[in-house]
This record gives structure tokens, C-alpha cells and sequence, in this order.
């Protein structure tokens, strides 16, 4: 379905049981809502599960001005809103743990427990950004493609799970060059490292052991900063969601269901 949120058009999809609690799954830079599908079948038997496409990226439009991390915060909130739903559970790997990061610093009320995936709370430096985006502005998502799964897999997996590694450069060179550049401006002018001290919430924060991009070094900082953070390492790199479907679908579920 289509959701208009300060005049976007966010591609939306819900799955599992009408009246389950709500789980709202957030995609990372340069995928889509597709990333989650070795969790649906597990997730979509407890949960109404509401996954969306960000700004730019799979079928949401590209917005015409920058924007900020709290704007990609405030997006999961419009959703919400046009479907009325007043409050979920959510979970989002890299960007979409960042976002989780506003939310629960702007709009805790709106969320029950988090997930933050392999992700960080600050990300420099700012050249690395800036070269990405001048990157995909002169070549294209090509340009980029093969140094991101690189990152993003292990190499061990990108060697015994083509099936996988195909589906993911399908997903990053779908995204819009400019969806992506206005990402990484995003990532690039965020520092949550302080804010998220005053998060509330009940929090699990999913380390990659092999991580490259969002380091173990950089979910230790995410969690010690959160009060009363938990924290889980996996055996992948970038997206352990991908690496191990079954380990992080269980943590997720196991987190979610947990009693406070």
C-alpha cells in the first residue's frame, strides 16, 4: 500500500494477524523492505508485522529536499498515524537502528521494546560520506555495489549463499542514487551518542562479530549508553538478519515476549 507522509509516498506493507501487537521493521541504507523476508515467516505468525521502504530507497519516493535522522524518525510516526496504530514494537538494522535511535529519544511513547541491528549512534568520518555521495552521483549504485557486500557479508557466506548475495545486489542497485546520497547525508550529520542516554525503553542491541561498517566497538557504545541495554553478538558481519536468519529471528521474538 501507499502511505503519504509530509508529502512522500512511502511504500508500506503489512503481514501476520490483524490483532497481534504491531512490529515495525526499518531497512537499512541501500535495501528495501525485501531484507526481512527470512524473518516473515516467524515474525508474521506473532506479530502484525509493518515493514516500509525509507526515504528514497525500494518504492518510497525520493524526497526533494535533505533531511535529518529525526525526520526518518518522524516518517515511522506518520505511518503509524495514518494507520492508526498507537503504539509497536520495532526493529531496523543500520539506518534503520538509527532511526530506531530517534524514535526512542523523540517518540518513546509511540514505541514498546527496540531492536537496534548492527548499527551505531555516530558515524564518521564526514569525507567518508561525502565521497560515497559524490560516488553514486557520477556512477551510478554500480559504483558501489561490490564494496558493499563486501562489508555487508562475510566472505564465507557470500561463498556458500549465492541465492542470498544476488538477492542483495539486486535490492542496492534498485535503490536511487539520490534515495541514497540523501541517506548518507543523514548518517553523516547524526550524533546520538549523548541523546540516547535518556532512552526509557526496553532496548536489545544485535552486534555483528565481523561487522566492518557498524563495528562490535560501535553496538559496546550503543548499548553501555542506553540504561539497561542488552546486548547480543552474532556470528556475521553487516547483516546478521541475512548471515543468520534463525538466530536473530529467535533473539528478536525471545526480546519481545520477554517479561519487564
Amino acid at each position: 500500500m501507499t502511505i503519504v507522509v509530509d508529502g512522500i509516498r512511502f511504500n508500506v506493507r503489512l503481514d501476520g494477524p490483524e490483532t497481534a501487537p504491531v512490529l515495525v521493521l526499518s531497512n537499512s541504507l541501500s535495501s528495501n523492505l525485501a531484507m526481512w523476508e527470512p524473518q516473515m515467516a516467524a515474525f508474521s505468525q506473532r506479530y502484525r508485522v509493518l515493514r516500509y521502504d525509507q526515504r528514497g530507497h525500494g518504492g518510497t519516493q525520493v524526497s526533494p529536499r535533505p533531511f535529518t535522522m529525526d525526520r526518518l524518525a518522524d516518517d515511522v510516526v506518520g505511518i503509524l498515524d495514518a494507520l492508526g496504530i498507537a503504539k509497536a514494537h520495532f526493529c531496523g538494522v543500520s539506518m534503520g537502528g538509527m532511526t530506531g535511535m530517534s524514535l526512542l529519544r523523540r517518540h518513546r511513547h509511540r514505541i514498546d521494546r527496540a531492536v537496534l541491528a548492527n548499527t551505531a549512534a555516530q558515524m564518521g568520518p564526514p569525507d567518508l560520506w561525502n565521497q560515497r555521495i559524490r560516488t553514486v552521483r557520477a556512477g551510478g549504485m554500480e559504483a558501489v555495489v561490490h564494496a558493499t557486500v563486501e562489508r555487508w557479508l562475510t566472505a564465507g557466506f557470500r561463498g556458500s549463499s549465492p541465492e542470498a548475495v544476488a538477492m542483495i545486489r539486486k535490492m542496492i542497485l534498485s535503490t536511487p542514487p539520490e534515495g541514497y546520497a540523501a541517506c548518507c547525508a543523514a548518517i553523516r550529520d547524526m550524533d546520538q551518542r549523548e541523546s540516547i542516554r535518556g532512552v526509557t525503553n526496553p532496548v536489545l542491541v544485535i552486534i555483528g562479530a565481523h561487522d566492518p561498517a557498524t563495528t562490535p566497538q560501535a553496538g559496546a557504545i550503543v548499548e553501555a549508553a542506553i540504561p539497561g541495554a542488552r546486548a547480543l553478538t552474532l556470528d556475521g558481519a553487516h547483516l546478521t538478519n541475512i548471515e543468520q536468519p534463525q538466530a536473530f529471528s529467535q533473539a528478536v521474538m525471545d526480546f519481545l515476549a520477554a517479561m519487564p
